[in-house]
């Protein structure tokens, strides 16, 4: 394993550090590094599992024939995070907050569909205490996500880019949480996702698109920017979620977001591109730079996802960034599971 001393100081600061690939050598090394909790999504899914047939060849070999469709696709996510939320339990029973839990991710097909993400949320609730259920951050979805919470699952919304998403979950997470205690249920861990890297890769094709007078070096403070706003909003409200920044594209948003009491996604290319020897500031409360936010505030796309306001719930289903990362999802991701022939 090859030590990485910035990503375990990172570790022992206020922000969580959780592994971003199902692929089993990169989660040793990861966890090796200070790493406590792990996401996956569908696409992550066939991913370790076309990578890495031999390590899984035993346990595919003990699915029930025949299996098609959705079926077949939420056996081969239990499959994979089974596996994990074991070797994951010893950390989770430490009892420290937001540390053990691993991720696993409902239907992309069905991100507008309510009734059956809540469906799919009781199912894998079912798994184990230290899984952490992902619905998206879409109108639908936030609605699975306030009745998981409810119902004592630990839920996080994910396909979320924007500031007016991650506010809409925080809410949404309070109000679940009211109603498990009042029903005599314990709340379970939350989180807001904002992935901040598939922001930036959004402006960037607005902008060159619209010829709007940003830099590169503008595009990528977006998602930083978004972060920080949220992240402040998030204090003063007292929200009690823990914001996670994923989809990253780049070191500077694990450098710039430092110090945050968050939950970060890292996934092995950007833990890779962190600096072993970077300076160990916590850089969380440092704004952008103000220059930058104005020339961003050109651009009608960021104000969708900076501005409290930017957008409702019935808007973030057509957001270009949630349009682009459902696709992947499903055909990536999702479509690949349901074609998986686990029977060769």
């Amino acid at each position: 394993m090859s030590e990485h001393a910035y990503l375990k100081w990172f570790s022992t600061t206020p922000s969580i550090y959780w592994h971003d690939s199902a692929v089993r050598a990169q989660q040793v090394e990861a966890f090796g590094n200070g790493a406590t909790g792990m996401t996956t999504n569908p696409f992550l899914i066939q991913s370790t599992l076309n990578s890495d047939r031999a390590f899984w060849a035993d346990r595919l070999a003990k699915l029930p024939r025949g299996l098609k469709g959705d079926e077949k696709a939420m056996e081969l996510i239990h499959l994979v995070t089974g596996y994990y939320l074991e070797e994951a339990k010893p950390i989770f029973e430490k009892g420290n907050p937001g540390e053990g839990y691993i991720c696993a991710q409902t239907n992309p097909l069905k991100c507008g569909d309510a009734d059956y993400m809540i469906e799919q949320v009781k199912r894998y609730g079912q798994w184990a205490p230290n899984l952490m259920i992902k619905v998206p951050a879409t109108r639908a979805g936030i609605e699975a996500y306030e009745e998981g919470v409810a119902m004592g699952f630990n839920m996080a919304a994910t396909v979320s880019f924007t500031v007016p998403q991650v506010l809409e979950v925080g809410a949404a997470a309070e109000r679940g949480k009211k109603r498990a205690q009042e029903n005599g249920i314990k709340p379970g861990l939350t989180a807001a996702v904002l992935m901040a890297g598939r922001l930036d890769d959004y402006l960037r094709d607005v902008a060159h698109d619209t010829k709007a007078a940003v830099s590169e070096s503008d595009i990528t403070s977006a998602g930083i920017a978004c972060l920080k706003k949220a992240y402040q909003i998030f204090n003063e409200r007292g929200y009690s979620s823990y914001i996670l920044p994923a989809g990253m594209r780049g070191a500077n948003q694990v450098y710039e977001m430092a110090g945050a009491k968050m939950i970060f996604s890292i996934a092995p290319k950007i833990a890779q591109l962190v600096a072993k020897d970077a300076p160990q500031e916590e850089r969380v409360n440092i704004p952008v730079d103000q220059a930058v936010i104005d020339r961003l505030m050109t651009m009608p796309e960021f104000r969708k996802a900076y501005l409290e306001d930017g957008m409702t719930q019935n808007e973030f289903m057509a957001y270009g960034a949630t349009n682009r990362t459902i696709d992947q999802f499903i055909n990536d991701g999702w479509n690949v599971l349901t074609a998986y022939d686990y029977e060769a």
